[in-house]
């Protein structure tokens, strides 16, 4: 399969999408998230609580697709992949938290202003590590 490496450079070129996952009747669940692209790697990353649908169903489903359009709408890009989930974020310095810590500078591309606090709040938010490993590609590049 060749994909059109524009569609690519569209998901690269932000961090905000809609993660799509499926609901227990099969219906689909979005969420607006924020993610990190690893094109080496081929791989989405995003931050979610424990607690959330999209958790929920993952955990039942890791099926999951991720849509991220241009500034004007008329470009987009879909990637579709299964997902695995890092643990639960139980203590500030464990493997959860490092993984997050380097997810927000990758996204954010900064330093936060009190790591301490944010590592504290990652375990307060039982927060974990969403990787969709990217298997196929569509959507509508510009030209």
């Amino acid at each position: 399969m060749s994909i059109d490496p524009a569609l690519l450079a569209l998901l690269a070129e932000g961090n905000l999408g809609v993660l799509v996952t499926l609901k227990r009747d099969g219906r689909p669940q979005l969420s607006n998230i924020n993610y990190e692209y690893d094109a080496d790697a081929r791989r989405v990353r995003i931050s979610i609580t424990d607690d959330r649908a999209k958790t929920a169903n993952l955990r039942r489903d890791p099926r999951a697709s991720l849509y991220v359009t241009s500034a004007d709408g008329w470009a987009y890009t879909v990637v579709e992949g299964h997902v695995t989930l890092s643990g639960v974020a139980q203590d500030p310095n464990d493997a959860a938290v490092e993984e997050l810590v380097e997810l927000y500078r990758n996204v954010r591309g900064e330093d936060h202003p009190d790591w301490g606090e944010y590592r504290r709040a990652m375990v307060g938010d039982r927060r974990l590590v969403c990787r969709l490993e990217i298997t196929h590609v569509y959507g509508v590049s510009r030209r």
